[in-house]
């Protein structure tokens, strides 16, 4: 009752003006319904995405002459405005980029914790974890990363003009789009959640159920990019919009300041890079665990004959599954922001660790996560991920998040952004699972300024020192497993990229102890042998939505949008 009362009181103040913005059909033309095209080939350049108007914007900036990073600076600000479940600029994220004649290098534009964020934050008198405090309104936001991203890769590789870059997105948000039905079925699913964490009634929320093809014109965040175009970063991290950030917090009870804001910093990092069947790996190192995960998982199973177990078989399950779980006991011990703990990296990587890790395999028998820990080394789902290739040869792979869809559900008032949960994905305390149900430890437990572990994988892979493939995905703590399933199914098991990317998919993080899979992923046979082994089934969701681009044998380049959701691909 008291929500429905806040509802109408505040719908009742602006129901005009939401009227207006929300049905009113703009004076430009957006075609729709949108074409979803999920495989294209070109032999100049691809881009893939999570919306059909963020790849076209993708496509606009590679035919203006732009390169790689331009296309992907222009497909994340318009992924801000077209797919706000994970598209952003209040959250971070990954990326990877490979230029055609030098080396690899990844930038961590990951969210920080503010300063004044404490390990037990989130802990009642008792030391009991209050979940919900780590999931909605912006006490659990951490401070965003994706302006200063976006800024320091194009002061570094940019070609274009930044407000060129930046346009596309200004004019989606001003002028409208139209919303897919999967958008409309989600703001229809978090209307409640919007109001009730956001001391304004945001553009996402209205009286009549949002419907495909609704108009969603989006004022505040226009006015956000248009500062962002002009003065850069300083149009996100200074001045206006971060007078508004900082007057939400205290509206509703955050603790990012101004100053959090003015100290954020981006970081370029040495990528994660390993070989793996004739091929070149690159990927992401902490403190994204999914580099390390995705290496150890594959040097897991390598020993083992599982092209002769054949896909999705139970043998072959079974045997990615405990190579999953093992890695995940290591992630929940081990992995955390490099700048606050030591990672023992190289002896997590070490064949003959991983061979010791799966020393305990039975191939007729699960092993129980109770009684399986981390090993010990020696010292030696909401995210959205896009891929550019340019007519150059060079290669962008991002993975960014807002974490949960919709993040907090906290829009920030007079800015027209949505807010990211990411101080949900430290722990709590050791022990305690987040909203994916990932487990971890001291290494990943709160403090101020650090930055929390991710799942996110950004992947380039390279043959005879050129670009092969690129891809990545979202999907929470079942990105890493999804990027690996891919590749085993084009390495192992010989399926063309459409079919390995569409397939489904199962996954495994040791905690809880289950495999969880798509509905008709597995025959039935598969799931009574997977269970007499002790293993427990788990129906889900769809599990990731896998963006991949690859070089054909014909030197043209194949991309491929997932089917599960309103991915898109073009190329030329």
């Amino acid at each position: 009752m008291l929500f429905m009362t806040r509802l109408i009181i505040s719908l009742g103040l602006c129901c005009t003006f939401m009227a207006c913005r929300a049905q009113t059909p703009s004076k430009w033309y957006t075609p729709f319904p949108y074409t979803h095209t999920k495989v294209a080939e070109g032999d100049s350049a691809m881009v893939v995405s999570a919306h059909p108007l963020a790849t076209q914007t993708g496509i606009d900036i590679l035919r203006k002459g732009g390169n790689a990073i331009d296309a992907a600076i222009a497909v994340h600000f318009a992924l801000a405005v077209v797919y706000p479940q994970a598209g952003n600029i209040g959250g971070g994220g990954f990326m990877l980029y490979l230029p055609k004649d030098g080396n690899p290098v990844s930038l961590d534009f990951r969210e920080k914790a503010p300063a004044a964020a404490t390990e037990k934050m989130y802990l009642d008198s008792a030391g009991q974890v209050i979940a919900q405090k780590s999931r909605y309104g912006p006490l659990a936001s951490a401070v965003p990363g994706s302006v200063d991203g976006m800024w320091k890769a194009h002061q570094r590789f940019g070609k274009l003009n930044w407000g060129e870059l930046i346009q596309p997105a200004v004019d989606l948000a001003r002028k409208g789009y139209q919303i897919t039905t999967q958008e409309a079925e989600n703001l229809n699913r978090e209307k409640r959640m919007f109001v009730r964490n956001s001391s304004i009634v945001p553009d996402f929320v209205k009286f009549d159920d949002w419907k495909a093809g609704d108009w969603l014109l989006q004022r505040d965040l226009a006015n956000t990019l248009d500062r962002i175009s002009a003065d850069g970063r300083a149009g996100f991290y200074e001045g206006a919009t971060a007078a508004l950030l900082q007057h939400e917090m205290e509206a509703k009870g955050g603790l990012i300041t101004t100053q959090d804001l003015a100290n954020y910093s981006s970081t370029w990092r040495k990528p994660l890079e390993f070989d793996h069947n004739g091929y070149h790996v690159i990927t992401m190192g902490p403190p994204s665990s999914g580099g390390i995960l995705l290496e150890q998982m594959l040097g897991m199973i390598a020993p083992y004959p599982i092209t002769q177990y054949g896909f999705h078989s139970a043998a072959a399950v079974h045997l990615m599954a405990e190579a999953e779980r093992r890695a995940y006991a290591d992630r929940a011990q081990y992995l955390g922001d490099p700048d606050f703990v030591k990672i023992p990296v190289k002896g997590l990587l070490d064949s003959a660790y991983l061979a010791k890790r799966m020393a305990s395999f039975n191939d007729k028998k699960s092993t129980e996560s109770a009684n399986l820990g981390p090993g010990i080394p020696k010292e030696s789902e909401e995210t959205t991920h896009f891929v550019v290739i340019d007519t150059d040869g060079n290669a962008v792979s991002i993975t960014t998040t807002l974490n949960d869809t919709y993040g907090c559900r906290t829009v920030v008032a007079g800015a027209g952004f949505i807010l990211n949960n990411q101080m949900d994905d430290f722990s709590a305390k050791p022990g305690a699972s987040n909203l994916y149900g990932a487990v971890g430890g001291k290494a990943n437990a709160i403090a101020g300024n650090k930055r929390p572990l991710s799942s996110m994988t950004p992947t380039l892979i390279t043959q005879n020192n050129k670009i092969w493939m690129a891809l990545g995905t979202p999907g929470g703590t079942t990105i890493p497993t999804s990027v690996f399933q891919v590749l085993v199914n084009v390495w192992y098991f010989g399926m063309t990229l459409p079919e390995a990317v569409q397939a489904k998919r199962f996954h495994h993080q040791w905690r809880p102890d289950h495999i969880s899979i798509e509905e008709g992923a597995l025959p039935e046979a598969v799931m009574q042998s997977l269970e007499k082994m002790g293993h427990i089934i788990q129906p889900r969701t769809p599990i990731g939505r896998v963006e991949a681009v690859m070089r054909l044998p014909n030197g043209h380049w194949q991309g491929v949008a997932d089917t599960r959701g309103d991915d898109t691909t073009q190329g030329y």
